[in-house]
Order: structure tokens, then sequence, then C-alpha cells
């Protein structure tokens, strides 16, 4: 969804592309389009407010390009967006397409009630709404009442907009012809947002929540206030804070949503009601989904509503774009370099002019070609380098298991020995940071961190390879597969795929010293680039329907998927595998005892001894989507 803190921001970013602001571009705009206001009405009587600049320009009919947002369509009243020209939507404004930005039924200035992610309804009848419903009702006003359209519609949008991007696609309208999902929102509960298999990701969720789930009884122009963070360092924060109880009772009564995911801890028919890629059924309209490897937010969404829309809709005309961003930098005017992690050039530039824009001039103008533009269009961080690939994951990739062996080593041969683990004490009241420095809000570059910090703790196993001796590319899922035993009734298991640097590394032009720089300045030799990372709450092993609770001291396996990776291990680079129980505070602490986490008190948290086994009749690997050469 967002960046759970200051996602708002992040929208008002969110198709940009490129480009410094250029100060005659507002004067321009202002010149050359009319904005108008317009409520437009629904099937069951609702209506919801839509900004919509229209261009001046008659020479021509235009298309229309619009976005829903829960994020407001701001500024009210005759001032423009200034997004109409500090970001790439002045290209779009230079080529004369009508944009739209409209509420979302229940926020801002629309009628009607707010329901997160609402689920999609197939057998709507009658008067019967759903987000899909509502995009084909605003299509259909606006195609028979906006001047000078040409009939043709494009939607995308980024995080939550993404979500309303692929409601848009499922709505069946004959004039919508192109929707570009980004970054979308897709399943709350297996890897987007809020959770990750199960495990509840607390420091996006309650940042976000206590602004954005403020009830709103009547349409209004100003936002909600969130919580006040007295305390400013956010692993203290939550650590003191002991429990998701307590959180509840920080967030108040008032916040629906926040009530109903503490009432429904599994995987039931409610969170699945919520998967959007369950509206991915008859999809029409050409589709280009975006996302970022290094997305801290929606980097699921963004892998798995491509795959369900090519699963589904197997005759679909479904593109997938994915680059080396946090979320949403593609539409930012950089994309060079995400923290220490440099990526050798302006890609968010790269996409914007040979990508986006091109694919909506194509279908919505009939302007130019897209011959250039392939199923799958990857860039492979390590080797920084874009590939054109016929499909995702590309035919050439394999998997094969990389083993966890004795002495901190990885092989490519299954262990031979008996009864041989690793083993570390997972303390709920020491857990292990997801990052080094101090923060009240979540980092975005967390997701390119440094993990020399981790390898040096006691709770976190490090394995890794000897010197490549040639480059290694990776590019689909990646599985851990471990054979684990533990001393209580549950734990969790985070693996991190990380790039371990030569000792003697620099960026060309780095002089190495102390410090964190964006893009340079950071002692780069021996760094360890975290490629993938991700959590499994233990209890959900065998079913996030139904959990079942560990038997102490017993060997049992513990597997699950990573997302999708695109990274090439250089020539004279190590790959190395962490394995820890906790990743705070950016995922909730595990009681370490079979229970409804939602209701722990503090006094339930308690150690418990983890055991990675790594032996003949236990081998505990990682699978590893290898391309061949």
């Amino acid at each position: 969804m967002k960046k759970f803190i200051g996602l708002v921001l992040l929208f008002f970013s969110f198709l940009s592309v490129i480009a410094q602001p250029d100060p005659q571009d507002s004067a321009w705009i202002k010149e050359n389009y009319t904005k108008q206001e317009q409520y437009i009405p629904m099937r069951d009587g609702v209506r919801l407010f839509t900004s919509i600049y229209i261009p001046n320009d008659k020479t021509e009919k235009h298309p229309i390009l619009m976005t829903r947002t829960p994020y407001s369509c701001a500024p009210y009243g005759k001032d423009f967006s200034p997004r109409l020209w500090e970001r790439h939507w002045k290209y779009y404004a230079r080529e004369n397409y009508i944009i739209v930005v409209q509420d979302v039924r229940g926020r801002w200035m629309s009628e009607g009630e707010f329901e997160d992610v609402r689920p999609f309804n197939k057998n709507k009848t009658g008067n019967q709404i759903d987000e899909a419903s509502d995009t084909y009702d605003a299509i259909d006003w606006m195609v028979k009442n906006l001047p000078g359209n040409n009939g043709n519609v494009g939607v995308f949008g980024i995080s939550y907009p993404g979500f309303y991007s692929t409601m848009a696609a499922a709505s069946g309208h004959p004039a919508l012809k192109a929707v570009s999902p980004q970054a979308p929102v897709t399943d709350w509960f297996m890897g987007d947002d809020f959770h990750h298999n199960g495990a509840f990701f607390q420091l996006d969720g309650f940042s976000f929540y206590s602004s954005f789930g403020k009830p709103r009884p009547q349409p209004t122009t100003i936002s909600s206030p969130g919580f006040n963070f007295t305390v400013k360092d956010n692993y203290k924060f939550f650590l003191e804070a002991g429990s998701l109880k307590k959180l509840a009772d920080y967030m108040g009564d008032s916040i629906r949503f926040w009530k109903d995911m503490y009432a429904h801890p599994n995987y039931d028919a409610w969170w699945q009601a919520r998967d959007a890629r369950r509206s991915m059924f008859n999809v029409k309209p050409a589709m280009l989904v975006v996302g970022g490897l290094f997305d801290a937010e929606d980097c699921y969404g963004a892998w798995n509503l491509y795959k369900a829309i090519e699963q589904q809709n197997p005759s679909a005309n479904n593109k997938l774009v994915m680059g080396p961003w946090y979320h949403g930098q593609w539409s930012s005017g950089d994309g060079s370099f995400l923290g220490n992690a440099r990526f050798g050039s302006n890609t968010a530039h790269w996409y914007q002019n040979n990508i986006e824009i091109p694919f909506f001039n194509y279908y919505l103008k009939g302007k130019g070609n897209l011959q250039s533009l392939a199923e799958a269009t990857i860039f492979f961080s390590g080797e920084n380098q874009w590939k054109k690939l016929a499909q995702w994951p590309p035919a050439d990739a394999a998997p094969k298991n990389i083993f966890l062996s004795a002495n901190g080593s990885l092989s490519w041969t299954a262990p031979a020995g008996k009864e041989s683990f690793s083993e570390y004490t997972s303390d709920p009241s020491h857990p292990v940071p997801y990052t080094e420095d101090v923060h009240q809000g979540r980092t975005r570059e967390y997701m390119t961190d440094d993990q020399r910090f981790a390898a040096r703790r006691p709770d976190v196993l490090t394995f890794q390879t000897d010197v490549l001796t040639e480059d290694l590319t990776l590019a689909g899922v990646v599985t851990a597969d471990l054979k684990v035993s533990i001393s209580g009734t549950d734990a969790d298991f985070v693996v991190k795929l990380i790039d371990v640097y030569p000792d003697d590394f620099r960026y060309p032009g780095d002089i190495p010293q102390q410090g964190r720089t964006a893009g340079g300045g950071y002692p780069m030799g021996g760094y360890q680039m975290l490629v993938r990372g991700e959590i499994m709450r233990g209890k959900y092993r065998n079913s996030f329907e139904t959990p079942v609770p560990f038997k102490p001291n017993r060997i049992e396996t513990v597997k699950f998927d990573l997302p999708d990776v695109a990274h090439t291990f250089k020539k004279g680079h190590r790959l190395m595998i962490q394995v820890q129980s906790s990743w705070f505070p950016l995922a909730d602490r595990n009681p370490q005892q079979f229970m409804n986490i939602y209701e722990a008190n503090a006094a339930d948290f308690k150690k418990a001894v983890i055991r990675i086994f790594h032996d003949a009749k236990n081998p505990s690997s990682v699978i590893l989507p290898v391309m061949n050469k």
C-alpha cells in the first residue's frame, strides 16, 4: 500500500516520471487547461468528488487518464494541483490528456462509506457496488459528458491507488483501454503492508492507520492527525509498548479496520475476500504492472498481481516492469541509487520515457508503437542492467538448492553428516533490529542496507559461500526450506539473501569514510547488501487458515517463499544467507508460545532456543532461481 509513514506524500508523487520542474510549466498548464470539479453519480446514488483538468485545445479529441485515490484529489477549489508540473504528469499535459483525479467512495469530499480494500463482487446485481463498479460508472459518465474526449480511458496509480487501478481493470468498461497498477496493494495478509506470511508489520501499520483510519462521517477537505509519538526511537517505542494489545489501546475504539484486523488473526474468508487477485478474470484492457525490487511496502503485490493475471487470463495483454526502486521511486526524478547501493543510471527517467508514457500514448492516442516493450522488463541489480524477457520468471532460470552447512558455510552439495545443527537463543526482550540506526519512522533504505550489524549478533546465524569465481544470476522466487526445532511452541523465521562485496570494493570516485550519505561516502568494502529478506510466522507453516503449534524440540519443516529477486552476484563477491527469529520493530514480536498474538500480554513473551539443522537426514536449504549462462 504505501509507505505507511507519509503515504499521502507518496501518492502525490505517484505517477511522476522524471524531470526537474520547469518554472514555465505551471504557467503553461494554467494557461492551456481548465479545471472542473464534479460530483459524479454512482449507480446507488452516491456521488464521488472528481477533479478534472481539460485541455483548452480544440483541434482534436483527447484521451482521459484517471487515478482514483483515498489520499485526496486536493487542492479543492480553483487552484491547480502542482502534480501537473512538478511530476511527470506535465508530459501528459503536453500531450493534451484530460487528467482526472477522483476521491474514492467515503474519502475526503466523496459521499458514501469507505471500506478498506473493498472486496470485489463478481456477481453484482442491480445497485450493488464495489470499486470496480464505481470505476465503471465514473468512466461511463466521463466519456458521455466530458467535452472533447476521444472515448479512450486509461487508469493508473501507485500503492493504494494501485489497488484501485486493479479494480478498474476488473470493471469491464469498453472505453477502458489501458491500466497500470503500480506497487499495487494486493494481499494485506500474505505480503503487502500489514502482514508478511502472517507476521504483523506493526511499524508501518500503526504509524499509517492511526491517521488514515480515523472515521470521516461527512465529506471534508481536512486531514486527520496521527498518533503523537513522544518517543522518537521506534525500537524503544514498540518494545516499551510490550504487546499488540497495548497498540490497540493507543489506537482507540474508533478505527474499524484496526478492530477488524485484530478480530481476524488468521487468513480466513474475511482476508481472502480482500485479495485483489480474485478480481483478475476476463481482463480486457492492456495491463502494465510496475513495481520496485526494493519496495518495502508492496513488492509482493507487483510480482503477484502480474502472475495472477497471467494465470487467470492467458491471452491478456499483460506486461511487467520491475526496477531497482523503493516505493514509487520510478515516479521520481532519479532512480540511480537507494541508500548505499548504486544502479549506474537514472532508471526512473529511463522508465518514464521508454515505457510508461509510450504505453499510454499507444493505447489511448494511437501514437507510436510498442515493438520494443517486452513481456517483462526487469532491472538486475548487481550487474545493473535492464533485461527484456519473453516471460517471468525467465525460461532459462531453474531452481537449485544451496545448503546451509556446518561452520557457517553454504554448499551446492547436500550435507552427508549426522546430527548437525546451528543454534541460537531468541529473546523477545532483545529482538534483532531490522536496521542498525535509530529512527522514528520506517526507512525505505533498509531494503538494501548493510547487514554487518546483524551478522555480529549471537542470535543471527550467518552462512556464506566461498568467493565466487564467476557471476551468479538469480531470477524468480527464492524459497527457504528449513529443518528446525524450537524449545517453545511457536517462533518466527527471518531469512535474508545477501550480497557480500569484496573487502577492497569501492564505487568509482568514493573516498571511504564513516557515515551515511546518499549513494556514497560509506565504507563499501565487505558491504553485506540485503538483496531480499522475508519473515514467516512459524505457526502458519502448514496452513495460513489453520495455525498449529510446534512440539517442543521436535524437528519440523518451515518452508516459505521470499518475493522474487532479479540480482547478479558478481565474480569476487560472496552469497550469504542469514537466519534469525525477529525483525524488530518492522514486524511484531512472536511470544514464542502458540497463541493469538493480538491477545498476548507483555508477560507472555518467552525466550526460545532455535536450532537450524544441516545434516543428511535434515538438510536445510534455500532454493535459488539460477539463470543458466
